[in-house]
């Protein structure tokens, strides 16, 4: 490779990050969705304690644990799901002098903006929805003024379809004003509930806000893990809201068999030429 001082000099490239986003870091480590790519964190103790320290990962070890497999070890396959490893090889396996488990590294982009954001406002809509206030929340997203750095909203937010990495930056920088000016003079049944959901979402925006520092200092460090955690302890004010793919696929499908049931019953208390007309006999 040619240097900046004009010669040329033999490299050898050591891969030291990739950086994308959960999904293709899952496809890319071989492992499940709900799987951590650089420790052995259970898929139940996601979110939970910040402070825990898991195991690991040691893909070295995952391939050999797949040879054994091939070999008829018992007990192979329980292990690959305790861990949450779909297949024991990864794309990275055996690169000269990489570690898989360091290759995963944050970036603002996927794990913030794309991540951390857009699962944030879904709970937050969800919020809006059961205190009828999705109006006052579109008025006066509708009513930003701009500022040098910002873009203003073109449309109105629930008028957005797809949400690109720009237009969640932007709503970063004004999600909490928007979302105070829809939650205020509550009830006297909902001051606690709006409090506590302007802490979560304030506390998510101002960590997002200090990892774009340059640099850090030990205060600033501490400043972010303070907000982290605050994020952890209010986000259970939007619980009822934050339901997996799953979870909504089983809803579906008992609303579905509730109704199917309740369709029986009517028809069976029903005179026949209601609920289950016969043809005529001519």
């Amino acid at each position: 490779m040619d240097c900046a001082d004009g010669k040329t000099r033999l490299y050898f490239p050591i891969l030291s990050a990739w950086i994308a986003d959960h999904a293709e870091h899952a496809a890319l480590h071989g492992i499940g969705s709900k799987s951590c790519p650089k420790c052995e964190v259970p898929s139940k103790e996601l979110g939970g304690n910040l402070w825990k320290i898991y195991e690991a990962r040691d893909y070295t070890l995952y391939w050999e644990k797949a040879q054994e497999q091939e070999t008829g070890e018992a007990g192979i396959a329980e292990y690959f799901q305790q861990v949450g490893v779909k297949i024991g090889r990864n794309v990275f396996t055996e690169l000269y002098r990489v570690n898989p488990a360091d290759l995963h590294k944050p970036d603002h982009l996927h794990n913030i903006y794309l991540g951390l954001f857009k699962h944030m406002m879904e709970w937050v809509e969800g919020f809006l929805k059961k205190h009828k206030l999705q109006q006052a929340f579109n008025d006066a997203w509708k009513e930003i003024l701009p500022y040098p750095g910002f873009s203003v909203p073109k449309r109105a937010y629930r008028e957005v379809t797809q949400w690109q990495g720009k237009e969640m930056r932007n709503l970063g920088r004004c999600i909490s004003a928007v979302l105070a000016s829809a939650l205020r003079n509550p009830h006297s049944s909902q001051h606690q509930d709006f409090n506590i959901s302007l802490k979560c979402v304030g506390a998510l925006v101002d960590f997002s806000l200090v990892t774009q520092y340059r640099s850090h200092t030990p205060d600033s460090l501490a400043y972010m893990e303070r907000y982290l955690q605050r994020f952890h302890q209010t986000k259970d004010i939007f619980l009822e809201f934050r339901t997996s793919k799953s979870t909504r696929a089983e809803v579906n499908r008992q609303d579905r068999e509730l109704r199917r049931l309740n369709g029986k019953s009517d028809c069976s208390r029903s005179p026949p030429y209601l609920c289950c007309p016969t043809p005529s006999a001519g």
